[in-house]
């Protein structure tokens, strides 16, 4: 059964994210809540703690998932960031935003589409930026929801019905209504909007 911790969303304590940091570095997998709606993951470089993931969601193989990032600076690490795509991360992020762009040759193979692209987040929430931060990698991030259940996902006991045991921590950070965010593709000087969620599309038209 996962082990459940209880951390102020809004100044999350260094002691507890220490905890979810040991859990990271040994391959955990992690539930979070983020400014969008509660998610899962763990640390990219793991590709054994990815592939569990995978599992966990019943995901195939040739889907790679998105990951966070604690900054635009992070970003750059991992991602091949034009003028116009830096422009606007810099005005809209940390926001509800995925961005898709070129995956540099930091980013594991696991975590790359056929097209060697990657969606990247900077999420508006202190306890991930905190936890990215301090591990120093990139999160994987997903949702913490099952296709085959109809209920949303606010909280984390809703999060340890479903998964409680398959994943190792469950961070609880209060209630988040879900809310899937904003995927648009940086690829070309033209940004694409490839699914619209929460956030304002208007400043990427």
């Amino acid at each position: 059964m996962a082990k459940h911790i209880e951390i102020n969303p809004d100044n999350p304590q260094p002691r507890l994210i220490s905890i979810v940091l040991d859990t990271l570095r040994k391959g955990g997998i992690v539930c979070y809540p983020t400014d969008t709606m509660y998610g899962i993951g763990c640390d990219i470089f793991n590709q054994k703690a990815v592939k569990r993931v995978y599992q966990v969601k019943k995901r195939p193989k040739l889907k790679p998932f998105s990951f966070m990032c604690s900054s635009l600076k992070n970003i750059s690490e991992y991602a091949h960031v034009g003028n116009t795509a830096y422009r606007l991360m810099r005005k809209h992020l940390p926001g509800p935003y995925t961005l898709v762009l070129p995956g540099s040759k930091l980013v594991p193979q696991i975590m790359l589409t056929k097209q060697k692209t990657v969606g990247i987040r900077v999420p508006d929430s202190p306890i991930c930026l905190a936890v990215i931060e301090e591990l120093g990698n990139p999160l994987l991030n997903t949702s913490a929801m099952r296709d085959d259940y109809d209920e949303p996902v606010i909280d984390a006991f809703d999060v340890e019905k479903l998964f409680g045991n398959d994943v190792d921590l469950i961070i609880d950070g209060g209630e988040v209504y879900p809310n899937p965010s904003t995927v648009i593709s940086l690829i070309s000087e033209q940004p694409e909007i490839l699914r619209e969620g929460k956030g304002d599309i208007a400043p990427f038209l």
